[in-house]
């Protein structure tokens, strides 16, 4: 499988702009001046070890968590100055997909993709349900599942239901955490494969939080270390791993699986 095209990537436009971010909790600095933007319609794969920041990024740019320092721009707001309705209103214009899933085990996936959008979205009729939860169980090729309990599924279904619960509000970014985390090779591909398909069918922009580097050299347009909180190298996937820098070539060495 090929990098993903950088033909549908507008340059001009950064959806998530990023400038001298700093996040520490007690003595513990996690995040020690972090410049980072993803472009419209881009990929960008976020790499690191267990415990480097890349969670505590997500939390900042979604609004969890403020910065000590910087600032952080996502879709035209500051979001460390938004208020709690107004950074309600652009969560719902992220989609975030959980590395395990996070589906409600007492509903079917009917009801699992259904609720965000009868949560959120008012005065849908059954007609409007139905057709969006057809189309986003199409977009990851589990039609036939829709009546089915997340406990017959395998963790790649689990996967894609997880990511058609997402693409059901229509995001205009896709936050993917850990993508590929537990899955066997197959079903990794599979996975992959389906993050590039949703690049290109709905546009959207993305931050993949991987250490699968697999994961990230089939589905990023870019990808970015994080070493001792900072990002050490940004690039495409050959220009950071031809890097002389010995933690990079330790990181590339430890990760990857041909």
């Amino acid at each position: 499988m090929e990098t993903p095209k950088q033909h549908t990537i507008d340059q001009s436009q950064s959806v998530i702009d990023i400038k001298g971010l700093y996040k520490s909790f007690g003595d513990m600095h996690v995040l020690k001046g972090i410049d980072f933007n993803v472009f419209k319609g881009e990929n960008v794969g976020v790499l690191g070890k267990s415990g480097t920041g890349k969670s505590v990024l997500i939390k900042l740019i979604v609004g969890l968590l403020k910065p000590d320092r910087g600032t952080i721009k996502v879709l035209g707001q500051q979001v460390e100055t938004l208020r709690e309705k107004e950074l309600n209103a652009l969560r719902l214009r992220i989609g975030f997909s959980f590395q395990n899933s996070a589906l409600y085990d007492s509903m079917n996936i009917y009801q699992n993709l259904a609720f965000p959008l009868t949560m959120n979205v008012k005065h849908l009729t059954k007609a409007d349900v139905d057709n969006a939860v057809e189309e986003a169980l199409e977009a990851v090729g589990l039609k036939d599942k829709r009546f089915q309990m997340p406990a017959d599924l395998s963790g790649g279904q689990k996967k894609r239901i997880g990511i058609a619960r997402t693409l059901i509000l229509k995001p205009e970014i896709m936050l993917y955490d850990e993508p590929t985390s537990g899955l066997d090779p197959i079903t990794s591909a599979e996975i992959n494969e389906l993050i590039v398909e949703v690049q290109e069918k709905y546009n959207t922009s993305s931050i993949v939080i991987t250490h699968d580097l697999t994961c990230a050299k089939e589905t990023c347009n870019r990808v970015t270390i994080m070493i001792d909180g900072k990002f050490t190298k940004t690039g495409s996937f050959e220009e950071v791993f031809a890097s002389p820098d010995e933690k990079i070539k330790k990181f590339y060495s430890y990760n990857f699986i041909q």
